[in-house]
């Protein structure tokens, strides 16, 4: 019982400190932010082997506050350049820039794969790539090979209408309900109506209409229509 308290206390403390800290995906970390998570962990991870609690949950709550100290100071610029790398350019209109590509240490192979997994097969068509603090590559096309905006084009479109999900996993969201000012009592009256049950559906939203779309994870009969083939032996 003692080692099941004792993960389950480390894990809680951990959830609750990088919660305190924020959200960040791992994908956008800085060098900085990936290193204090590498220290936190470290050390709230410590009891679990030795006997020191107290002492781990300290210190940890220490590099927490030392890391919210840092953000916040990062927030100045002339810190932030201290802080933080500056973004490298690797192209810069259509043409390679080789001293980039030494800095961030990229064989020209590698920048041609991340243009290709971004739809790029031509850098001519490239008015800037840039890798980002985090380690992402930002691509700016040339305005000719931009795709066309609407804007372009001079048309007048509406609003994007973003599906309000109302039930997921066969249970039901209330606080979106409570936000459309909507009630249980409509929502199962809906459901009803389509000959569907709550617990059986995978997912249901609110349209622009004020139609609530369904979804619950039943193929209809599609009589070999090649637009419902599954790879493998599933059809």
């Amino acid at each position: 019982m003692e080692a099941f308290y004792r993960t389950f206390l480390v894990f809680v403390v951990g959830y609750l400190f990088l919660r305190f800290t924020g959200k960040k995906a791992v994908a956008q970390m800085h060098t900085f932010d990936l290193l204090y998570i590498l220290i936190l962990t470290n050390i709230i991870s410590t009891p679990v082997e030795v006997n020191n609690l107290v002492k781990a949950i300290t210190y940890a709550a220490i590099t927490v506050i030392l890391y919210k100290i840092f953000i916040r100071l990062s927030l100045h610029n002339k810190l932030r350049w201290i802080i933080y790398e500056s973004p490298t350019v690797l192209i810069q209109n259509g043409d390679i820039d080789r001293e980039g590509l030494k800095k961030v240490r990229m064989p020209l192979n590698e920048l041609l794969s991340h243009l290709r997994v971004k739809g790029y097969t031509d850098i001519r068509s490239i008015a800037m790539a840039v890798m980002e603090e985090t380690g992402n590559l930002s691509i700016i096309p040339k305005s000719e090979y931009r795709p066309v905006q609407p804007n372009d084009l001079n048309l007048q479109v509406k609003k994007e209408f973003i599906p309000i999900p109302l039930i997921m996993d066969g249970q039901i969201i209330y606080h979106n309900l409570k936000y459309l000012q909507l009630d249980r009592g409509w929502l199962i009256n809906e459901v009803e109506n389509k000959g569907e049950l709550v617990e059986n559906i995978t997912l249901a939203t609110l349209l622009e209409d004020g139609k609530l779309f369904i979804d619950n994870n039943k193929e209809k009969e599609h009589n070999s229509n090649p637009y419902y083939y599954k790879p493998g032996r599933d059809n």
